[in-house]
């Protein structure tokens, strides 16, 4: 992430301590939709501080007596952190469990219900935040910075958590990609094989604004409806300047690629990126992988700041696959940050 480009141009002067406590940072998932009350599965709503998602799904199942295989969430939140999110149990035909009698430190039961389907990871709308960025004072460069991003939003980049401990994923999928190693793990393959693609992108998003074009459409450029998933592609007999319009209304999005088995661009400056990460390519093509677009600057909703003794405290909502440490970069460096999302 150190050399990859702001969307403020300059990286930002001042420097805060992120997650010095778990209150620090707490994150509220939003499936966006509602359980039915009933059905086969357990649905179980907890409030986790300082817990490892899967370590408390398996600690659920285990209660309820049943195999860990049957049990599931939408997303794996932070764990240095106050998460609240939704685990579901595959019970049919089975009594719900009395989760009053469960216990285990740091873990919270906010509500039981049942529900006809599983809860499968991304069946989510998004997670609202609350962050305390410590250590950090009002000046007017950083009001500046809160301003802009309010106004522009911030690069969509995928951040650490995407790329494991040390960048492992990476460094494991190019090397399995310069045919080094070879993988047999299902979840490390797909663990791999979405960092590589996440690294493609963010390189992408990177070039695109030292070119001055995060907010310009060109010919060849992928365009998002927004709210929909639905994309199209721009051709020369387009109106540019009504597409340059509806930009600023934020009623399309600028895409990049998340890469797949499909290897060309009409956009220059992405072939020479793909050029340079032919062997990312060739895996790709190997395993079969659909190539997708994601948005390069993502706009926070209900985004608010406050200034306190300890320093700066944001509160914001942000759709599932995009990342609060991208949009903390835009404003401050930061220190001891915890990134792992486990």
């Amino acid at each position: 992430m150190m050399d990859l480009a702001y969307l403020q141009k300059t990286p930002p002067k001042q420097t805060a301590l992120l997650k010095a406590e778990c209150a620090d940072f707490v994150v509220k998932e939003q499936l966006g939709y509602n359980m039915s009350g009933d059905g086969e599965f357990v649905a179980i709503k907890v409030r986790k501080t300082d817990c490892n998602t899967l370590f408390v799904g398996e600690q659920l199942a285990k209660f309820a007596g049943i195999s860990a295989r049957n049990m599931s969430y939408a997303g794996l939140k932070d764990r240095k952190a106050i998460t609240e999110q939704w685990f579901s149990l595959q019970m049919p035909g089975q009594p719900t469990p009395d989760f009053n009698q469960f216990s285990l430190e740091g873990v919270e039961i906010l509500d039981v219900t049942r529900h006809q389907r599983k809860i499968r990871i991304g069946s989510l709308q998004g997670n609202h935040f609350e962050i305390l960025l410590r250590n950090v004072e009002e000046t007017d460069e950083l009001k500046e910075r809160l301003d802009f991003l309010a106004k522009n939003g911030f690069p969509n980049y995928f951040t650490e958590q995407r790329f494991g401990r040390d960048g492992n994923n990476l460094t494991q999928a190019l090397r399995w990609a310069n045919g080094e190693i070879k993988v047999k793990d299902r979840n490390k393959r797909s663990f791999y094989l979405s960092a590589a693609r996440s690294e493609i992108f963010n390189l992408i998003l990177s070039k695109r604004m030292e070119l001055n074009l995060a907010q310009q459409i060109l010919v060849g450029d992928v365009l998002q409806l927004n709210g929909s998933h639905s994309w199209f592609v721009v051709d020369e007999s387009e109106d540019l300047v009504q597409l340059q319009r509806r930009l600023a209304q934020q009623d399309v999005l600028l895409t990049a690629p998340l890469i797949g088995e499909e290897g060309k661009s009409a956009v220059d400056f992405e072939n020479e990126i793909f050029a340079q990460h032919q062997a990312l390519f060739d895996l790709m093509r190997q395993e079969r992988m659909k190539a997708a677009r994601r948005a390069i600057l993502m706009q926070p909703q209900h985004f608010q700041w406050q200034f306190e003794p300890n320093g700066l405290r944001l509160k914001f909502y942000l759709p599932a696959g995009s990342y609060a440490t991208a949009l903390i970069r835009e404003l401050v460096n930061v220190e001891n940050e915890n990134t792992g999302r486990i």
